[in-house]
C-alpha cells in the first residue's frame, strides 16, 4: 500500500501544480469523482468510479451501495451558504463514502474547494490533530459540532498559499497512516 500512497501523494501535488484543480466541479459528485480519478488513476481500477459494493470501517457501515446514487444526488443539493452548511454536506458525503478506497483524502480536497469557493477560506490541515479529527469524524454522523469547532479553529483565508495547501495534503495522507519519507 505504501507505493500506492506515494504515487497518489505525488498525484495530489500535481493536481494543484498542473492547474487541473481549477477545472474541478465544486460541491458535486462529479467533482469528487474528478479528484478521486486524478489521485488514484493507474493505481486503482475503480479510480473515480462510484462503488457498487457495501463497505464498512471499524464497525460503521457506510451508505448502502444500492441507494448510493440516490443519496449522492441528495447530498449534491445540500446548501453551501455557510460554514455550518458546508460541514453538514461534508459529513453526509463521508457517511456516503462513495469509493472503495481513498474517500478521506479525496473528500478533504473537495471540502477545501467548497470552502475556498464559498467562503474564501480553507482548512489549515497541518494544525488539525489527527486523533481529534478522526474522533470528531467518527462522532459527526450523530453531531457535527465537535468537527465544526475543530475545523473552524483552523480556517485560514490564505487560500493561495502553496505551503499551506501542500502541508495540508501531507497531513491528509498522515490521517490515513501514510508518512512521507524525506
Amino acid at each position: 500500500m505504501k507505493n500506492i500512497d506515494k504515487k497518489s501523494l505525488e498525484n495530489a501535488y500535481r493536481l494543484f501544480d498542473s492547474g487541473f484543480i481549477n477545472e474541478i466541479e465544486i460541491g458535486t459528485t462529479k467533482g469528487l469523482q474528478q479528484i478521486h480519478k486524478y489521485l488514484f488513476d493507474n493505481l486503482f481500477d475503480f479510480a473515480g468510479k462510484i462503488r457498487t459494493l457495501n463497505i464498512s470501517k471499524g464497525g460503521f457501515r457506510f451508505a448502502t451501495a444500492l441507494y448510493l446514487n440516490e443519496i449522492l444526488t441528495k447530498i449534491e443539493t445540500m446548501p453551501e451558504n455557510s460554514f455550518e452548511e458546508i460541514i453538514a454536506k461534508y459529513v453526509e458525503m463521508n457517511i456516503a463514502h462513495p469509493f472503495m478506497e481513498g474517500n478521506g483524502r479525496t473528500m478533504r480536497i473537495w471540502l477545501d474547494l467548497i470552502l475556498k469557493n464559498r467562503l474564501k477560506k480553507v482548512v489549515n490541515w497541518q494544525f488539525v490533530d489527527k486523533t481529534l479529527y478522526l474522533q470528531a469524524m467518527e462522532r459527526s454522523p450523530v453531531n457535527d459540532l465537535e468537527l465544526r469547532t475543530l475545523l473552524a479553529e483552523n480556517l485560514t483565508n490564505d487560500i493561495h498559499n502553496r505551503e499551506i495547501i501542500f502541508k495540508g495534503i501531507e497531513q491528509s495522507y498522515y490521517y490515513e497512516g501514510y508518512q512521507k519519507e524525506d
